[in-house]
């Protein structure tokens, strides 16, 4: 959600309410200095003989430059697989790649993952691109069917039964959805079938999936089994938004940027796994150095990272799934007691927000730059309020004034998935999107809502019905 005010500038210029700082204390907790001094229980070393070959699939899921940060972080993840071993027959990256070479980035060619940090966008295989990122080409990938590809490289996990899969993704999300730049979205349920197909051919020993997205737990949630041999962590829980890293505001050196360089979850496995010998930490040390950094700060400004699946693999090593980088031979990691971080962070889905902001604020007065940000501030405006308002408009048709807020806020007790008929819910989605427009990025949030309306029992003809009534006129999207 964007922060209340009476206009729309007045809503942008409050920053203060969209950038937070989580400042981590000075005081070691137990499990670093478990860290520090080796718990044998969660450290051992592992055994380096796997018998099998490592997987990756690493997926963008979105495009344009003020979501920047995720295929930095994808291309920083494939950087450290590179470094680990893994070989690029074996690594699948899904990136719409209008980053590098965009008009706003003052690096071209060079894509960074943090404040004056090195180009990670060097070398990284460009398998699937622009329209050909999209759910159908992921699920062909991971399941290894290449006659179900639409373009690409034609690179797909032909996995054996002796291999170790790692999946990654970041981007936007919803609960129950992952977008994607093109196409349709990833639907949890979709998702869960295509990793229960993959392990009933028998074509992994093993697969672990890190998730960023807001309410990327509610991917798994009642959906994942605990007997396919997958271990998957999340972002955050089933209600929790994710947050974005290295925003403008946080230094000089992401200022000239106009962007967020990363995100927070992401950042925090990935430079964890920068720095240590991945053949000493486990799946659960590294989960817990993460989940740690990750729920700093102020209670409504954190998420809480979460674990699914089979979660007796996470006493596995990393290195069975990332390899290790040999310049990390030995490493023992030790964080300095007395020198506290501070690092601010954007709600995912308020972080274009704040980038159109940097570009209008940044930009001439009088100028030709200046009229085109302040347009695409006031689309976006417009577009977050028409979404809010149409979704709660819709609601009160169906439920009433009254009943309406308590129908679709509902969040469903622990174990359960968001929605039980998948059908309707894509069916309900579908046909907001053709009276009222794209939900957006932003919209995702209000997936909660449309799946409540599924539980509920609206019919498609009601919520035609309710989506005519409501919708007259949409608003631009870029």
């Amino acid at each position: 959600m964007i922060c209340s005010g009476h206009g729309a500038f007045i809503v942008l210029l409050a920053l203060s309410c969209l950038i937070v700082p989580i400042t981590y204390a000075s005081k070691l907790p137990s499990e670093v200095l478990d860290f520090i001094h080796g718990d044998t229980t969660k450290n051992a070393g592992c055994n380096t003989n796997l018998g099998g070959k490592r997987w990756a699939v690493l997926v963008a899921g979105s495009k344009h430059y003020d979501n920047y940060r995720h295929q930095a972080d994808v291309c920083h993840a494939y950087q450290i697989l590179k470094k680990g071993g893994l070989k690029d027959e074996n690594i699948i990256v899904f990136m719409y790649d209008d980053i590098a070479f965009n008009d706003n980035n003052p690096r071209p060619g060079v894509i960074i993952n943090k404040p004056n940090g090195g180009d990670v966008y060097a070398g990284v295989p460009k398998d699937y691109t622009k329209e050909h990122v999209n759910a159908k080409n992921f699920y062909a990938v991971i399941l290894g069917n290449k006659s179900a590809l639409t373009g690409g490289s034609g690179k797909v996990v032909n996995s054996g039964p002796n291999d170790h899969i790692f999946i990654y993704y970041t981007d936007h999300g919803g609960a129950g959805v992952l977008a994607m730049p093109t196409g349709e979205y990833i639907y949890a349920k979709d998702l869960n079938n295509v990793l229960k197909k993959k392990h009933a051919a028998k074509s992994y020993k093993s697969m672990v999936f890190y998730l960023e997205a807001c309410e990327s737990g509610s991917i798994f949630e009642g959906l994942l089994p605990n007997n396919l041999n997958i271990y998957a962590t999340t972002a955050s829980n089933v209600s929790e938004d994710s947050y974005a890293a290295y925003c403008p505001e946080d230094s000089k050196a992401v200022e000239e940027y106009d962007t967020c360089l990363g995100d927070l979850y992401s950042i925090s496995w990935l430079e964890d796994s920068d720095k240590h010998d991945l053949r000493q930490e486990t799946l659960q040390k590294q989960y817990e150095v993460v989940q740690r950094r990750t729920v700093a700060g102020i209670s409504d400004r954190s998420s809480h990272v979460m674990q699914y699946g089979n979660k007796k693999q996470s006493n596995e090593c990393l290195y069975n799934y990332m390899g290790t980088n040999p310049a990390n031979d030995n490493y023992t990691f030790v964080e300095n007691p007395s020198s506290p971080s501070t690092l601010r962070v954007v709600n995912q889905r308020d972080a274009n927000l704040l980038h159109f902001w940097h570009k209008y604020h940044k930009a001439p007065a009088g100028s030709h730059e200046k009229l085109k940000a302040q347009k695409e501030l006031n689309d976006e405006i417009s577009l977050r309020k028409h979404v809010d308002y149409s979704i709660n408009h819709i609601g009160e048709l169906l439920f009433g004034n009254g009943n309406s807020s308590k129908v679709l806020e509902t969040v469903r007790p622990s174990g359960q998935p968001i929605v039980d008929d998948w059908n309707c819910f894509k069916m309900l989605v579908s046909t907001y999107e053709k009276y009222c427009g794209s939900l957006s990025k932003y919209g995702t949030q209000h997936m909660r809502a449309i799946a409540n309306m599924c539980n509920a029992g609206v019919t498609m003809k009601q919520m035609i019905a309710a989506s005519t009534q409501t919708c007259f006129k949409i608003p631009p999207t870029y």
